[in-house]
């Protein structure tokens, strides 16, 4: 098979960009055709960013850090151009969160501290720690806490049970 005859097999959307039609797990991995997959976030839907953080915490609750840097990514797209590196930031979160769940120690960790610097230094260069209701720091301390313990070999991590809280609990 050319390069070419590969492309032409491949998924496509409506404007033929390529889009796997595969089914996925929880986690985000491909599973075969015919299984039963969870049911995919919709792409490039505009939610208010209350929307955006609730969804992604039943999301993360659920054990879907994938799901939820879909809707993470949603805002970062959406969103006005001075909050994109702060849902960027939540997003790499979320996938860092993923890969240590599916035993991706480098990856994982890499981008748990890629998400955390990101949405820390967006905190700090805008003073805007409880911006929707989201606890920056705790979420960057958080981030570098799972990150050192999956680097250090803690193999893989439950996605339900490490999913961090975006923001504090109410009292």
């Amino acid at each position: 098979m050319t390069n070419a005859d590969a492309s032409d097999a491949r998924d496509r959307d409506a404007d033929g960009r390529a889009r796997s039609a595969r089914p996925r797990d929880g986690l985000g991995r491909p599973l075969p055709y015919d299984a039963q997959g969870v049911p995919r976030q919709p792409e490039g839907v505009v939610r208010t960013p209350r929307e955006t953080v609730t969804e992604a915490q039943a999301l993360l609750d659920a054990g879907k850090p994938f799901h939820a840097h879909e809707v993470f990514e949603d805002a970062w797209k959406s969103g006005p151009e001075d909050e994109r590196a702060l849902w960027r930031g939540l997003a790499q979160l979320a996938v860092g969160l993923t890969h240590a769940a599916r035993g991706n120690a480098v990856g994982g960790a890499r981008l748990l501290r890629r998400g955390a610097a990101a949405v820390e230094e967006w905190a700090v260069a805008r003073d805007a720690d409880g911006l929707y209701g989201l606890d920056l720091p705790g979420l960057a301390r958080w981030a570098r806490e799972l990150a050192q313990r999956v680097a250090d070999g803690s193999g893989p991590v439950d996605a339900r049970t490490e999913a961090p809280r975006l923001a504090p609990r109410p009292h």
